[in-house]
Order: structure tokens, then C-alpha cells, then sequence
């Protein structure tokens, strides 16, 4: 039987039609706002707008078609994208390419933040045509509020509403565009890059025009992120219409824009190419689409704190499958962040034509590290040096141009966006740190110097029994090692006799979807040992997991689980489980550089806003019980103690 998930996977009409609704919102929109952008308070004239057109044919062609479309959504993780999955499948290769991949992460975050207020904004700025003294930040927030109080249903149900309003939407860009094209086909000419070069060569607004003309390809990372969402061949033929529709409609504002040369803008040319009586309808319409430009960015945000938690490169937070299908997620606390955000830029810039500064700065940081990392993906996978590295230069060079023009809006409302982006990098890189920091104190042993007392502890009936069944989770990567504190635990803190002990390790493949496990017995009926394989956008349900293990090792005759005790072997029953997870502390954090002990203190903060452990890995909290062991086991080697008499 076809699944859920093949069936998205392929090209398909319901699969164009969620690619449409989840995906294209973003870059779809563009047109509300690049030509308002790029000509501001500057004389129209040919030569700006010829220009213009130029730019923005080339840089959607270059920088989406070309680099997003063809070549990045070809690197697929199992038919997942995004920068989470990119460097999953070349970490391996280069440890350090952890850094750029957190900042790529929080620039995306951050354009989460930024996409919202001023897609929504543009669209219902509108509506101060037919009436200027209108209060339209009311409005943007009653919509923005909405938008995320639905994503709790699920971006399925979502994209199947929204796929054929964006339909209604593209088409509507392409007539009103293509009316304009009839009366001034000429302006087609603009095709020809040396109109681009014309613009920008020697012209001491280059940098200024070129931050304003990257707008129009703002959504193009949200196309690689939400690749698992809807399937790569269905974003690549559904590309097709949307890029003839948003050129046709660029032109066409173009070729309305050449009729009014040597004035000064009279208003959005989006809505000026409008026939009157079709304006109330087009704001509407307009209203609807920029809601789904902030559901692409909203849900990618969705796909990448899912993948940061299993990298272990965010706290862990709930996540929730409202439907079966393959990608689709909600989590709620990256939901109210987001939506948290999205208010605070509505209250502090108010109108459209002041978030022009906040957008695109995190977005050309975000592009830059899909190239650095994609170009190091291209050479791991063996293509030539003489495609990669003008792979890498081409790109990298194109977009250090628009970073350098998006960094000139810094002072303009830049320093939002750095601001929000920076708080994301470092709630990623504090919890990677943490970690490191925590995993350097942790030590293991040989588990085969314990055979005998864990085998003679077992049946040692002096020793109260604390459970039939005693689970750790293990950290030890190999299996003939266990970690210090799980020995300290069961023999040197309190003796903890059971009938088995069970020693689970999970191990976060580089692929999304696995689930395998490996079962190593080293003590008959005494000692066990599970090792889970899962992919990283897999749900770590261990709970369940762990007893579907045993109930297949029990049926095969590997384990014996029924109870020893007396009273209940007689009638089969089987024995109690008991789940023991070991809470990593230090004795004295005093002991630590100072460097360290502030990274801790953040880690500690953090702490308190996530998922405990228990919940984390989806653990039955009657079945648990947290422990806290000392990373670092006091001895009495080192103190010097002089006896008197």
C-alpha cells in the first residue's frame, strides 16, 4: 500500500497543490513591495526601471532557479532540506561547519520574526487608497494573531486551503501584469543583462538599489526548508508557473512605471496597474497571499527547531504531529516566539515602508551559508573541482554583494533582525557548548571489569530489590564501555539489586527517517544492552520503543521478564520496569575557567525553559526516576590533611 509519505514525495496534483500553498507565499509576495522599494523618492527613469527589471529577472534566474531549484534541492536527506539537514549529511566531514550551520538557523529564525509584519503590512496598506487615515496596525496584528492561533492544526490542512488561493493569486499577478505588457511589450527588452550592468556601473546607489532588488528573491531559502513538506520534483514543475507569473507581473509594473517617467512615484505600482473597480478585491486577494508568505516561513521555522533538537543544537521542546503526513509538525513554544516577535516589529515600525530596512539582512546571511555548505556537500560527493569552485565563487561572490547591501540598512531597522539573530545563534551555540563542556567531564570504564558483582548483586537477596527490571540511558558509544555514574549509581550511591539491568543508548543517525535497533546481551537474564538507531527528525518516544524491543525479544525466548518474586512467578506475571535517568551535575562549578562557568549559567537558564528528561526522550513519568550524580566523582587523592595529636 502506498504511504502517506510517497505519495507527497512524488509529482502529483495534490502535491503541487501544498507546494503552492506552503512554499511560494514568501517570494510569491515580493511584488507587493520590490519596485515600491527600489524606486522610493527617486525620479522614474527608463534607465532605473529598465534596470530594475533586469536585476530582478537575473537574480530570480540565477539565484533561485539556478542555485535553489536545480542544484541546492538536489541535496536532499531522504527527501528533507533545509540547513539542518545540509549539514547532516557532511558534519562527518568537517566539525566545524557546526558554527556557520547555527548561524544559517537563526537567520532563518529570524526571518520568521521579519516575514509576517511585512508581507501582511503591504498587503493591507492597501486598503489607505480608499481610505487614508485607516488604522492599519490593529489590523496586521488581528491577522498575525490568527495566522499562528491556526498553526495548531497542522500545516496540512493549511497548505490544502491555501494551495488553491495561491492559484488565484499567481494567476492575478500574471493579468495584471500581462495588461500592462500588451500596451508596452517593448519593455521585454529589459531580458538583457547589460541593462543590469547599466544600472549598477558607477552608479553611487548601487548598493542601495541592489538591497532593494534582493527582495525579490527572499523566499527562495524557504523552498530548500520546507522541501520535505511537499517533494522536490513537485517544487520544481510548480516553479515554473510561479516564476513566469511573478516576471510577467514585474514587467508589467515596469512598463506602467516607463509611462510615468521623470515624476516621482505616485503610490505601490502593484496596486496602481489595477483597474479601479478591481482594487477592493485585489487588496483582499493581496491580504490572503501575504498570510501564506509568513505560513513558508513559519513552517520551515517548525522543520528547523525539529532537526536543532535532535542535533542537539536547541533545548528540547515539545513537538506535535497534528497529522500522518510526512514533515508536518507544530511546535508550540517556536510558535508563540515567532508570533511574539512578529507583534513587537508591527509596534515598533509600524508601516510597511519601515520594515524595508529590518528584511533581508538574515535572509543573504542564511543564503550564504546554504553555499558554504552545499559547496562543501558538492565536493564530498565527488564532483569535479572545475563545477565546485565556480559553484562556490559564483555564488559566494553574488552574495557577499547583497550582504553588502543589505548591511547598509543596519541603522534603518538592520539591527532588529541582527539583534533577534543573535539571541537564536546563541541559545544553539550555549546548548552545543554545554554540552561539550559537560561531556568532557564524563568518564567511562570497561563494563566487562562489572560482570561479576552486577551478576552477584543481582542475587544478592540482602539488598533490598529497587526494581525487576532497572533501565539506564547510556551515553557510551561503544559498546563494551559504560559511563562512571551509572556504576556509581547502582553499586557506590545505593546499591540498586534488580533482576536485569537494561542499558539503552540512542544514537541520531545523519538521515531523517530510520528506526533500527541493535540488541547485545552480556549477562544472560542480567544485563542488557539496546542500542536504538533514529533518524533526526524521528520522535525519541523510548518509552514505547524500548517495551515494543522487549516484547519482541520475549517472543523470540532471548529474555525472561516474568517476576521473581515468589507470589507472582507462581502466576507468570511479569516484573516492574523502572526507568533511572542520572542528572549530570558538578560538584563545584567554581572549579571551572570563568568562561565556562558563565556558558553553564546560560546552559542552567535554558534549562529551566525545556522539556525535562523524562518528557524529552517520552518517558511515563510513574516509571522514572531522576537521579543527580557528580560529573566529577570526589577523591581524596589530591587533599593533603596533616593529623595532630
Amino acid at each position: 500500500m502506498e504511504t502517506n509519505t510517497n505519495r507527497l514525495s512524488k509529482l502529483s496534483g495534490a502535491g503541487l497543490l501544498i507546494s503552492l500553498g506552503i512554499i511560494y507565499g514568501d517570494i510569491g509576495t515580493s511584488p507587493l513591495y520590490v519596485f515600491k522599494a527600489v524606486v522610493g523618492d527617486r525620479v522614474i527613469s527608463a534607465d532605473l526601471i529598465l534596470g530594475a527589471l533586469s536585476c530582478i529577472f537575473w537574480t530570480l534566474t540565477l539565484q533561485t532557479t539556478v542555485k535553489y531549484v536545480f542544484i541546492t534541492l538536489s541535496a536532499d536527506n531522504k527527501g528533507e532540506g533545509g540547513v539542518f539537514s545540509l549539514y547532516s549529511l557532511i558534519r562527518r566531514k568537517a566539525k566545524w561547519l557546526v558554527i556557520p550551520a547555527m548561524i544559517g538557523g537563526a537567520a532563518m529564525l529570524a526571518d520568521g520574526i521579519i516575514t509576517p509584519p511585512i508581507s501582511v503590512s503591504s498587503a493591507i496598506e492597501g486598503l489607505l487608497i480608499l481610505n487614508p487615515d485607516m488604522p492599519t496596525v490593529p489590523i496586521v496584528i488581528l491577522i498575525i494573531t490568527c495566522l499562528f492561533f491556526f498553526q495548531q492544526f497542522g500545516t496540512n490542512l493549511i497548505g490544502r486551503a491555501f494551495g488553491p488561493l495561491m492559484i488565484i493569486w499567481f494567476s492575478m499577478l500574471a493579468i495584471m501584469g500581462g495588461g500592462q505588457l500588451v500596451g508596452n511589450p517593448g519593455v521585454l527588452k529589459a531580458i538583457n543583462p547589460s541593462y543590469a550592468i547599466g544600472l549598477l556601473a558607477g552608479n553611487p546607489e548601487a548598493l542601495i538599489l541592489l538591497g532593494a532588488i534582493f527582495l525579490c528573491t527572499t523566499g527562495a531559502e524557504a523552498l530548500y526548508s520546507d522541501m520535505g513538506h511537499c517533494g522536490r520534483k513537485n517544487i520544481r514543475v510548480s516553479w515554473i508557473f510561479v516564476k513566469a507569473c511573478l516576471v510577467v507581473n514585474y514587467f508589467g509594473q515596469g512598463a506602467w512605471l516607463l509611462d510615468h517617467t521623470g515624476g516621482i512615484l505616485p503610490g505601490n505600482p502593484f496596486y496602481k496597474i489595477m483597474p479601479d473597480w478591481f482594487l477592493v478585491y485585489g487588496i483582499g486577494i493581496a491580504t490572503i497571499a501575504a498570510v501564506i508568505a509568513s505560513q513558508a516561513m513559519i513552517t520551515g521555522a517548525f522543520t528547523l527547531i525539529s532537526e536543532a533538537v535532535r542535533l542537539n543544537l536547541w533545548p528540547k521542546v515539545k513537538i506535535n504531529y497534528p497529522s500522518n503526513e510526512k514533515g508536518q509538525l507544530y511546535v508550540p513554544s517556536t510558535n508563540w516566539i515567532l508570533y511574539t516577535g512578529c507583534v513587537l516589529v508591527v509596534l515598533i515600525f509600524q508601516r510597511s515602508s519601515n520594515m524595508e530596512g529590518v528584511y533581508g539582512l538574515t535572509i543573504i546571511i542564511s543564503m550564504l551559508i546554504t553555499t558554504m555548505l552545499m559547496t562543501v556537500f558538492l565536493r564530498s560527493i565527488r564532483y569535479p573541482l572545475y563545477l565546485v569552485i565556480p559553484f562556490g565563487v559564483i555564488y559566494l561572490s553574488l552574495e557577499l554583494l547583497f550582504f553588502s547591501a543589505n548591511i547598509l540598512k543596519f541603522v534603518d531597522g538592520g539591527w532588529f533582525t541582527v539583534v533577534s539573530g543573535t539571541i537564536l545563534f546563541s541559545v544553539m551555540w550555549c546548548w552545543h557548548k554545554a554540552r561539550k563542556i559537560r561531556n568532557r567531564y564524563v568518564r567511562f570504564t570497561e563494563i566487562e571489569n562489572y560482570y561479576q558483582i552486577l551478576a552477584e548483586l543481582s542475587e544478592d537477596a540482602s539488598v533490598p530489590k529497587y526494581a525487576s527490571n532497572l533501565v539506564f540511558l547510556t551515553s557510551a558509544n561503544f559498546p563494551s564501555e559504560i559511563e562512571n555514574k551509572i556504576i556509581y549509581s547502582i553499586i557506590h550511591k545505593q546499591p540498586k539489586r534488580a533482576d536485569i539491568y537494561w542499558l539503552v543508548h540512542v544514537d541520531v543517525l545523519d538521515v531523517p527517517y530510520t528506526r533500527e535497533y541493535k540488541v547485545q546481551t552480556f549477562i544472560p537474564n542480567h544485563l542488557i544492552r539496546i542500542d536504538f538507531r533514529l533518524g533526526f527528525r524521528e520522535e525519541q518516544r523510548i518509552n514505547i520503543l524500548f517495551r515494543k524491543v522487549v516484547e519482541e525479544m520475549v517472543d523470540r525466548g532471548e529474555v525472561n521478564i516474568i517476576s521473581r518474586y515468589d507470589s507472582l512467578k507462581r502466576h507468570k506475571v511479569t516484573g516492574d520496569f523502572r526507568f533511572v535517568l542520572l542528572e549530570k551535575t558538578f560538584s563545584s562549578i567554581w572549579a571551572l575557567p570563568l568562561f565556562e562557568r558563565l556558558v553553564l549559567y546560560y546552559f542552567l537558564i535554558l534549562k529551566k525553559f525545556s522539556l525535562s528528561e523524562e518528557r524529552g526522550f517520552g518517558l511515563d513519568a510513574s516509571f522514572v526516576d531522576v537521579e543527580k550524580v557528580p560529573l566529577i566523582i570526589p577523591t581524596t587523592e589530591d587533599i593533603d590533611l596533616v593529623r595532630v595529636e
